[in-house]
């Protein structure tokens, strides 16, 4: 399965609980963390529910 690295370039503060929640559930704590991850469904529909706080990439 392909992976991909989700990078916060935006800050979680001042946003909605859920999306807060989202990018911890990511592992992510503040801006510049990435994270490595499988691209399962439900992990790329949670990067895809805050893409407007990161960025996605596919990693070999």
């Amino acid at each position: 399965m392909s992976k991909i690295k989700v990078t916060q370039v935006k800050s979680g503060v001042g946003r909605k609980q859920n999306q807060r929640e989202t990018l911890r559930s990511l592992g992510l704590k503040r801006i510049g963390d990435s994270v490595v991850i499988e691209a399962r469904p439900e992990l790329v529909g949670m990067a895809k529910s805050v893409s407007h706080l990161v960025t996605v990439e596919e990693v070999d």
